[in-house]
C-alpha cells in the first residue's frame, strides 16, 4: 500500500509542477547503492520515468517469469523517434530481409542494454535505474545526443526470479552497518544462490537452445528488433577488477572484420572512463566469443555487435567487502559507477559510428541471403521415421527466426553427413526439411549447423561443440547445392476411437512427446505395458520399448476417448489392434511385456548439489514431461520414508557428508526390496567400493610426461590439457537394454569431464567410450586417455530394485534430446 501511495504522489507532483525526471534517490528514499532495490521498486521506478517522460519513454512487459513476476523492456528515444517507433521497426526488418518490402526511410542505430541474467550479479538492475536517470535528464547534453540519434532498449533485469531470491536473502542477513569482513554471514549465500532462474538454469548459456520461459519470451522481442548492439552486464569474483572488450581468444571464425573491429573501440571508449578516474580493469583475458549461445555471441551470430562487461564483485560482495590485496573495499556503489560508465561508454561508441553500425548491419544481413558464406548452401534434415522429432525442431528453428520449407520433391545428390562428416550418396525425400542458406539469418544457421567448430585457442570458457545433428539427435547433412524449399506443413496426428474391437493400442518409443504421452496415462492411472524385444504384428514390425496399453486392466467405458485424446495431445501416432498375438517376438502376455507402473519420483537438493544439475532434473518433470516430483532436502536422507519411494535421483554433487555408512546401508536395502537409485556424475563417487555397489574406478596408466622445468606462465594451458570443456563424444550403447530403448542409433553426448570409471563386472555395461569414439569439440591431450575405455552408463541389478549409475547427465541444460528420451527411460523403466 505504501508504495502505491508512493507512485501516486510522484505522479500528482509531476502532473502539477512538470518537475523533471525523478532520481533514484527521490523516488527510493535512499542513495542509490545504499541498499539493494528489490526488483518490484526498480519496475515501479522505471513505470513512474515513462509517466515523467511520455514523449521519450515507451514501457512494455514482453514477458514474465515462473514465479510470476515481469520482465520488462524500456525503448528511450527522441520524442520525434518514440512516436514512430513501429515505423523504425519495420524500415529496420525491411532493411535486413526479415519483413517484405522497402524501407521508405534510414533508421538509427538500435541498442539493447541487458542487465541481471544473472541474480546475484546485483549490482546491474540497480544501475539500469541511474542509466534510465541520466538518458531522460534534460540538463545531459551528451545522453540527449544519445536519445536523438538512437533508438535505445533497456531490459533493467532478466532474471528477475534470481535477483529477488539474492536480494531477499541479502537484505534479511546485511547489518545495520554493513560488514566487509569477507567470512562474515552477508557474504556466504545459502545454497543454491541468486545466480540462477527459478529452475536453476543458467540463463546467460540459453540464448541458442532456449529451453526456459524467459528466454522464449525475450527471444520473440529479440527477433522483432534485430539490435544492432546488444551489451550484457555481468559480474565476477570480488578479489578481480573490470572486465571489457577487447574479448579474449579464441573469437569465432565467422565473426566478421568490422565486429572484431568494434570490439576494439568499444574497449576504447571504456577505457577513457576507467582511466580518467584511475579505476583499474582488464582486457582481452578469459571472456572469450566462441560458444553461440551466450548474451554476446548469439547476437554477433545474429549480426550484432555483442559484448559481456563483468565487474569484479557477484553474491559475494554485498554492499561492501573488504580486498585486502587491493588495500580497499569494494562497495556497491564502486560497482554502479563502473557499470553506469561502461554502459555510456557503450552509447558514445555506437553514437560515434552510427551510419556504419547501420550499414554494416545492412550488409551483415543482405550478404547472408544472397551470398551465404560456407560450402554448404542447404540443409537437409530426414524425417521419416522422425517426424515428432522434425517437428519439435522445426519450431526451435521458428523460434530462432531461421525459415524452412520441405524439399517437395525427391532429388538424388551428395550430401555431407553432419554427425559422422562425411560425404555421400544423399537421397532427399519429399517430406525432408529443407532449409537454405540464401536466408537473413544464414550465419546463425551456418554457426550452429557445424559439426566441427574451428577452434583458434584451447583456453574457452564453455562448450565448443554444439552440432544441431547432435543436438536433436538428428539425420542432417549439407548440401552444396541451392535448393528451393516448398512450404512446410507440420504433420498433424489425429487418431480416432477404433470403431472395431481393440485389444490394444500400440505406441512406438523415440520422442520426448512420447514420454509425456506415457506421463499422462500413468498420471490418469492407466495401466501401460513396455515390449522390452522387438516384435511384429500385421506385418508392422515394433521395436524394442513400444507401448502396449491393454483394454485388459483398464476396464473403463471411456477407454479408448481418453487414450486418443491423450495421443492427439501429445502428437503420438497410435496402433489399434485386435488381437494379443504377435507373428514374431512376445505375445502381450508374456513376461517380455511388463508393466508400468506410475513411480514415486525423489530428487535431493540441497548443500554440497550442483544447483544447475539439481535444476534440470527438476525443469525435466515440471516442463519437459509434465510429471510429479517430490524434493527433498539431502539432508534427511537419513530419515526418509523408504517403502513410499520407488526412484531416488541423486543429481551431480559431494555426497560425502551425506550418505555415510548408514545411509548406505538404508540405501541397499531399500534398492534390494525394488526401488530404483539413479546416481549421476560426481554422485557416484559415494558408491565406490561400497557395500554391495560394483562401481569401481577404473585403473590408468600413472605414467605422465611430467616436466619438472615447465614454465610457470604455461599453468593456464597445461590446466587445459587436463580438461573438456564440453565435447562430443559417441557412446557405444547396448540397444537391447531398456536404458536404452528409442534412443537413436549414433547416441552423442556431451562429454564435461572424465570420471574414469571401469565396465561393470556384475552388471549392464548400457553406455560407453571406446577406444576411438571423440566426434568434436576440444579436447585437453592429457584428458583425451581418460576418455577411452571408460564406463558412461551402467545398470546393476541389486535383489529387485536397478542401480542406474550416469557419468554423463543426460537433462543437462535440457541441451540434447535423446539424452532426455534415456533418461526418461531410467525413470519409467
Amino acid at each position: 500500500m505504501l508504495r502505491v501511495i508512493r507512485i501516486i504522489l510522484f505522479l500528482t507532483i509531476t502532473h502539477q509542477t512538470f518537475a523533471q525526471t525523478s532520481s533514484p534517490e527521490q523516488f527510493l528514499g535512499y542513495p542509490l547503492g545504499a541498499k539493494f532495490t528489490f526488483h518490484s521498486q526498480i519496475i515501479d521506478y522505471f513505470r513512474l520515468v515513462q509517466s515523467q517522460n511520455p514523449g521519450q519513454m515507451k514501457l512494455v512487459q514482453y514477458g514474465s517469469t515462473n514465479e510470476g513476476r515481469p520482465l520488462m523492456l524500456a525503448f528511450i528515444s527522441s520524442a520525434e523517434n518514440i512516436s514512430k517507433l513501429e515505423t523504425i521497426r519495420t524500415n529496420h526488418l525491411k532493411s535486413i530481409g526479415m519483413l517484405e518490402g522497402k524501407p521508405d526511410a534510414s533508421v538509427p542505430p538500435i541498442v539493447w542494454l541487458s542487465y541481471n541474467v544473472h541474480g546475484n550479479e546485483s549490482v546491474s538492475a540497480n544501475v539500469s535505474m541511474q542509466v534510465i536517470f541520466e538518458l531522460l535528464n534534460k540538463q545531459n547534453a551528451l545522453t540527449q545526443d544519445f536519445l536523438k540519434n538512437m533508438v535505445i532498449l533497456i531490459d533493467p533485469c532478466i532474471n528477475p526470479d534470481g535477483y529477488e531470491r539474492y536480494t531477499q536473502w541479502y537484505n534479511r542477513v546485511q547489518n545495520a552497518i554493513p560488514d566487509a569482513t569477507p567470512f562474515g554471514l552477508e557474504h556466504d549465500e545459502p545454497w543454491p544462490g541468486g545466480r540462477f532462474n527459478h529452475y536453476l538454469f543458467d540463463l546467460n548459456r540459453d540464448w541458442a537452445w532456449q529451453t526456459q520461459k524467459e528466454t522464449r519470451e525475450r527471444i520473440v522481442v529479440y527477433n522483432q528488433w534485430m539490435p544492432h548492439f546488444h551489451a550484457d552486464f555481468h559480474e565476477m569474483g570480488p578479489s578481480r577488477s573490470y572486465y571489457f572488450p577487447p574479448a579474449a581468444k579464441p573469437y569465432h571464425k565467422d565473426i566478421t572484420a568490422w565486429q572484431r573491429q568494434f570490439n576494439n573501440l568499444i574497449g576504447e571508449y571504456c577505457r577513457k572512463y576507467f582511466d580518467k578516474n584511475n579505476w583499474a580493469y582488464f582486457t582481452r583475458y578469459n571472456y572469450d566469443l566462441f560458444y553461440p549461445s551466450y548474451g554476446d555471441t548469439w547476437p554477433t551470430m545474429n549480426g550484432a555487435i555483442g559484448v559481456t562487461y563483468e565487474q569484479g564483485g557477484g553474491g559475494r560482495a554485498g554492499l561492501g567487502i573488504e580486498r585486502k590485496d587491493e588495500n580497499d573495499t569494494l562497495t556497491l556503489k564502486n560497482r554502479i559507477d563502473h557499470h553506469y560508465a561502461t554502459s555510456l561508454a557503450t552509447l558514445e561508441a555506437v553514437l560515434s559510428q552510427k551510419e556504419k553500425v547501420v550499414s554494416e548491419f545492412i550488409k551483415f544481413h543482405a550478404d547472408a541471403a544472397t551470398a551465404p558464406a560456407g560450402v554448404f548452401k542447404s540443409y537437409i534434415v530426414k524425417t521419416k521415421g522422425s517426424e515428432e522429432r522434425v517437428r519439435y525442431f522445426a519450431e526451435w528453428l521458428g523460434r530462432q527466426g531461421i525459415t524452412f520449407g520441405v524439399a517437395g520433391k525427391s532429388i538424388s545428390t551428395r550430401g555431407t553427413d553432419l554427425v559422422n562428416v562425411s560425404e555421400e550418396a544423399l537421397k532427399i525425400e519429399s517430406n525432408d526439411l529443407l532449409i537454405s542458406a540464401y536466408q537473413p539469418k544464414s550465419n546463425l544457421l551456418r554457426v550452429l549447423f557445424e559439426p566441427r567448430p574451428v577452434l583458434e585457442d584451447s583456453v574457452t570458457y564453455d562448450v565448443t561443440s554444439w552440432g544441431l545433428g547432435y543436438i536433436f539427435g538428428l539425420k542432417a547433412y549439407g548440401v552444396k547445392e541451392k535448393l528451393v524449399p516448398a512450404a512446410y506443413q507440420p504433420v498433424k496426428v489425429e487418431n480416432t476411437p477404433s470403431a472395431a474391437p481393440v485389444y490394444a493400442y500400440l505406441a512406438r518409443w523415440s520422442e520426448v512427446e512420447d514420454a509425456r504421452f506415457l506421463a499422462e496415462l500413468l498420471r490418469n492411472r492407466l495401466l501401460v505395458k513396455t515390449s522390452n524385444v522387438p516384435f511384429e504384428t500385421d506385418k508392422i514390425t515394433f521395436d524394442a520399448g513400444t507401448l502396449v496399453i491393454t483394454k485388459k486392466g483398464n476396464e473403463r467405458p471411456d477407454f479408448d476417448k481418453v487414450v486418443t485424446a491423450i495421443a492427439n495431445k501429445h502428437h503420438v501416432k497410435l496402433t489399434p489392434v485386435a488381437t494379443g498375438f504377435v507373428t514374431s517376438g512376445a505375445d502381450f502376455g508374456d513376461d517380455h511385456v511388463a508393466s508400468m507402473t506410475a513411480p514415486k519420483v525423489v530428487a535431493v537438493s540441497g548443500n554440497g548439489i550442483s544447483p544447475t544439475s539439481f535444476g534440470a532434473v527438476w525443469h525435466y518433470f515440471e516442463q519437459q514431461i509434465q510429471y510429479p516430483l517430490t524434493i527433498v532436502d539431502g539432508s534427511r536422507l537419513a530419515s526418509l520414508p523408504w517403502n513410499e519411494i520407488d526412484v531416488l535421483i541423486l543429481p551431480d554433487g559431494r555426497y560425502s557428508d551425506l550418505l555415510g555408512d548408514k545411509q548406505l546401508d538404508a540405501l541397499q536395502s531399500w534398492i534390494r526390496n525394488g526401488g530404483r537409485l539413479i546416481a549421476m556424475e560426481r554422485a557416484t563417487d559415494a558408491f565406490i567400493g561400497k557395500g554391495a555397489f560394483a562401481l569401481s574406478r577404473k585403473t590408468s596408466d600413472k605414467k605422465k610426461d611430467e616436466n619438472p622445468l615447465r614454465k610457470y606462465a604455461d599453468q593456464e594451458r597445461e590446466e587445459a590439457g587436463e580438461t573438456s570443456p564440453g565435447s562430443m563424444f559417441m557412446v557405444n550403447m547396448d540397444a537391447t537394454h531398456p536404458l536404452a530403448f528409442g534412443c537413436s542409433k549414433e547416441y552423442v553426448t556431451l562429454v564435461r569431464d572424465a570420471y574414469e570409471r571401469d565396465y561393470l563386472k556384475d552388471g549392464w555395461n548400457v553406455g560407453y567410450l571406446a577406444e576411438n569414439n571423440y566426434r568434436a569439440g576440444f579436447v585437453g591431450a592429457k584428458m583425451a586417455g581418460k576418455l577411452k575405455n571408460t564406463l558412461i552408463f551402467g545398470v546393476q541389478e541389486l535383489g529387485r530394485g536397478k542401480v542406474i549409475y550416469m557419468m554423463d547427465d543426460p537433462v543437462f541444460r535440457s541441451m540434447l534430446y535423446n539424452g532426455q528420451v534415456l533418461f526418461s527411460n531410467a525413470v519409467f523403466r
